[in-house]
């Protein structure tokens, strides 16, 4: 049995959440769950693309899924709102019966220097970068503890711990969840939940293509990999907990993909 098989075999008839996944990384790693075999929950703020100035909607994503055979629902979700977290984490629950992985990939930056960063636009990142992640964490909980089985993924950034122009409000929302990530580990381990983050580094995406066009991404990280990385890291056993990897450490355990 190849790597692929095995993993398509740990993650068969688990159910992912992956927040955040109507584009970019989060599309990428909703994808690649779905291609191991996992029922995917894409969920985001995007259902028409006339709701954004980015190309992507959770019910494209979807149907990307359906089109390889794969599994997927879509639940539109506004992940500073409380409600809609429970909701989006009932309906899931509803169909699939559980929630056995949660991929916090939700987030927001603004390339502003911290003079011209207003309290609404400091507040909105804390909300969907930070409290987003908290909020789905805990609705999440309360069955994997009672399965006593989980994974939960958080999405960081190397913004958490290098200094980059133009993001204080964001990368103090990644150091945040870094810390989250092994505070939460260490309480977890008790119950056979394994809480991970993965630091990104510079990575293409729809809004890098579309708000950057003269950069060059030669040499950045692609979503793709990221995705890869991510359901390597969930069919990993439940004994890799409390850990904060980047791309090195990555390929260190799981290989290069």
């Amino acid at each position: 049995m190849g790597d692929m098989e095995k993993r398509r075999a740990k993650l068969a008839g688990k159910v992912a959440i992956v927040t955040g996944s109507s584009r970019g990384i989060g599309k990428a790693i909703a994808l690649e769950m779905a291609r191991a075999g996992a029922k995917v929950a894409v969920a985001a703020r995007t259902e028409a693309e006339r709701q954004s100035k980015l190309p992507g909607t959770i019910h494209a994503t979807v149907d990307e899924i359906s089109a390889f055979g794969g599994e997927a629902m879509p639940v539109r979700l506004d992940i500073t709102c409380e409600d809609d977290v429970e909701a989006m984490v009932s309906a899931v629950t509803d169909k699939y019966g559980k929630v056995d992985i949660l991929v916090n990939n939700a987030g927001i930056t603004t390339p502003e220097s911290f003079v011209d960063l207003t309290a609404k636009k400091w507040d909105l990142i804390m909300a969907v970068n930070l409290r987003g992640a908290f909020l789905c964490t805990r609705a999440v909980l309360p069955g994997m503890i009672e399965r006593r089985s989980g994974s939960i993924i958080n999405i960081s950034s190397a913004a958490g711990n290098v200094l980059i122009k133009g993001s204080i409000a964001y990368g103090v929302t990644k150091a945040g969840l870094e810390r989250f990530t092994l505070g939460l580990a260490k309480e977890m381990r008790k119950h056979n939940i394994a809480v991970n983050a993965l630091r990104l580094g510079l990575t293409v995406t729809e809004a890098v293509r579309t708000f950057l066009p003269g950069v060059d991404i030669s040499g950045w990280q692609t979503a793709e990999m990221w995705g890869k990385y991510v359901v390597r890291l969930a069919a990993h056993d439940h004994s890799l907990t409390g850990q904060v990897l980047n791309e090195q450490a990555c390929r260190e355990i799981f290989g290069t993909v």
